[in-house]
């Protein structure tokens, strides 16, 4: 017998099996969310980077510590930003210059977020940032610095100065009132962490054998260039979220449409960067130097990421190839002064972070170079002279850096216990 459907009955069915769309404002919290955490992991990658980078750079003896400091660094960062960092840099600023110095909470499990992003998605997001600026320490101190002052340093940059300062900008403070720009962090993240190393480099001396009393300069070549070029390209990946998801929103074609435009910015400066690089070594040296063709490449993302959005094309290669100009001069210039930099930090986040966020009124009208160059003074005295201070009162108290015998011995042999490469030492 043939049954047919009521139309009622049929109707009330279509009806429950109907799919429930999200609103407009629901898929742009969504979209929103989704960007923090994809740019959340891509700058988190950024710790593999900087660990293989300065892995490669420095000498075989010394890169399991570099290995050990960049995955203690990291965790230890994103504890701090979670005990205090975050909430003294974004809670209750308002226009000050720190926030509410407290552990930060979200909502429980299951209970829906306000405003347009989750709100553990966003603390994720700025946790990488703050683990970021300690890896930037990280490798100017090689192979000559002794690893518990280095992690109790790295706690105090990563819980206490670099929230601060941030504050001052990202969590509106007084120079976010004042009008400063800086779109992803050329100063507030790269030039942070290069006073700091820069403070460092000073008080810690450079490595035995590298400066001779007459003044020359002894090149200590790093163990492995491919592990160095490897890294050098995973920090290149994680700059599209570094910079890319610093546009804080993908909800609208707008967002989406200038997400794109900033990976393109961000990947021709780091081009430009390279370029410069090897066409001024080649002129300089009449011989290509790789560590500086990748150095010129982070230089070149350093030195757009202040503003990655507003330039074009061309200006955005410009810019990067500058950064990669700086790194050449730059590089010589420390050792003149005697600063030993294993990995070539300074030039690339300090100097080039400088450069940066100088030259953004160049494309975005609405910043001025007066206002610019108060920030990067005001970073600068803030970071570099307490980062002195602590660096000292470590060196006066436990000491910061190891014998000369162990820094002869390296530091895998005497103070990780683990070599990374030990079949080298045995007959």
């Amino acid at each position: 017998m043939a049954v047919f459907a009521v139309p009622a009955f049929a109707q009330e069915a279509a009806e429950a099996a109907a799919p429930e769309f999200a609103s407009a404002a629901e898929t742009a919290f969504i979209f929103n969310t989704l960007l923090f955490l994809i740019g959340g992991f891509l700058v988190m990658f950024m710790a593999a980077g900087f660990a293989m980078l300065e892995a490669g750079m420095v000498r075989s003896k010394n890169v399991s510590m570099q290995c050990l400091k960049n995955i203690a660094l990291y965790s230890i960062a994103g504890i701090m930003f979670w005990v205090v960092g975050y909430s003294l840099m974004y809670t209750d600023v308002n226009g000050g210059y720190f926030g509410t110095p407290l552990p930060y909470s979200w909502p429980d499990a299951g209970v829906a977020n306000e405003g347009d992003y989750s709100v553990a998605s966003d603390w994720f997001f700025q946790m990488v940032f703050c683990a970021a600026t300690a890896s930037i320490v990280s490798g100017t101190l090689a192979e000559r610095i002794k690893l518990w002052p280095f992690l109790i340093f790295t706690a105090i940059l990563t819980g206490i100065l670099y929230p601060i300062s941030g504050s001052w900008q990202w969590g509106g403070g007084w120079l976010s009132e004042a009008g400063f720009s800086d779109f992803a962090g050329s100063t507030i993240v790269h030039s942070v962490g290069g006073w700091a190393a820069l403070a460092g480099a000073i008080i810690l001396g450079a490595r035995k054998g590298k400066y001779t009393a007459d003044g020359k300069v002894n090149p200590i070549p790093g163990s492995s260039m491919p592990l160095a070029t490897l890294g050098t390209f995973i920090l290149w990946l994680g700059w599209f979220g570094f910079n890319g998801a610093s546009q804080l929103a993908m909800g609208t074609n707008g967002d989406v449409s200038d997400i794109s435009r900033i990976f393109v910015n961000t990947n021709l400066a780091a081009a430009g960067g390279v370029v410069a690089a090897i066409i001024l070594t080649q002129i300089m040296y009449k011989k290509i130097d790789v560590t500086m063709a990748l150095n010129g490449a982070l230089a070149g993302l350093v030195s757009i990421t202040a503003e990655p959005l507003m330039p074009s094309p061309l200006t955005a290669i410009i810019i990067g190839a500058v950064g990669g100009v700086i790194v050449v001069f730059a590089v010589p210039m420390l050792d003149k002064f005697k600063i030993d930099d294993v990995v070539g930090a300074i030039p690339v986040h300090l100097l080039a972070g400088i450069w940066g966020t100088l030259v953004v009124p160049v494309s975005n009208g609405d910043a001025s170079f007066g206002t610019q160059i108060l920030g990067i003074v005001a970073f600068g005295v803030f970071t570099f002279v307490l980062s002195a201070i602590i660096w000292f009162i470590l060196k006066m108290t436990i000491g910061i850096r190891p014998s000369e015998e162990e820094e002869l011995n390296g530091l895998d042999m005497t103070e990780v216990g683990v070599e990374a490469y030990p079949e080298f030492n045995k007959a």
